[in-house]
């Protein structure tokens, strides 16, 4: 199950994973109104929900890895405001129409598009909204499998993009090359092989020991 490649990756992902702009979360914010109650799918260790809880919104972050699951408690405990739930996009387990706004970050590819759409107007109030927010690099084969995934779902969605520029040294590198789900994890056959390649990409691309990626944010909405 797609559910368990994140096992054992919670630690790697916490770290290395590049967190959102604050433009982009004050972006969501705005879109989504003032007091609004956020359902966070797909949750992960919390880069998104916690920017969320940060600024005082009431987030129900959903995660159903376990690992992740964990950290992701850990990210949100400083917040009485965000509550943390083990389920599914296709089954969240949240109450019918508890959220002003269900959002995904760096997720939506991983969901079934029809049964995803089917929960969030479930849980979702009258002329409550979707959002999905994407990191991507120009020219990461990623991006194809994002695109799909809005397409697949979305019918009209509003876009916005911002700019995310991300560093990293040579061991949040590492990390970061560990953090995708069909990477090899310490331990794991291939996992030598692996690194070696990813630090030939740092030596390659590096400068004086930075390695510099020009991340766009993007963020899609729509009502749902």
């Amino acid at each position: 199950m797609s559910t368990d490649l994140f096992t054992g990756k919670a630690d790697f992902y916490a770290k290395a994973r590049p967190g959102y702009p604050d433009a982009a979360t004050e972006y969501v914010l705005s879109l989504a109104g003032k007091n609004a109650v956020f359902a966070d799918i797909g949750a992960g260790t919390g880069k998104f929900a916690e920017l969320l809880a940060k600024r005082g919104a009431t987030v129900r972050a959903v995660e159903p890895n376990a690992d992740m699951r964990s950290q992701l408690a850990l990210t949100l405990a400083p917040y009485p405001n965000a509550t943390v739930f083990g389920g599914s996009a296709e089954e969240t387990g949240l109450p019918d129409g508890c959220a002003d706004a269900v959002t995904c970050a760096q997720a939506l590819h991983w969901f079934d598009p029809a049964a995803f759409r089917a929960e969030c107007r479930r849980i979702a109030r009258p002329g409550g909204l979707v959002i999905a927010v994407y990191n991507d690099t120009p020219g990461n084969k990623s991006m194809a499998r994002h695109n799909g995934a809005i397409e697949a779902f979305f019918r009209n969605p509003a876009t916005r993009e911002f700019p995310n520029p991300i560093t990293h040294t040579k061991e949040s590198w590492r990390a970061f090359s560990a953090s995708h789900s069909h990477d090899p994890l310490p331990g794991d056959p291939g996992y030598a092989e692996h690194i070696a390649k990813a630090d030939a990409v740092f030596g390659e691309r590096s400068v004086n020991g930075v390695l510099r990626l020009d991340v766009v944010t993007r963020v899609y909405s729509e009502l749902i």
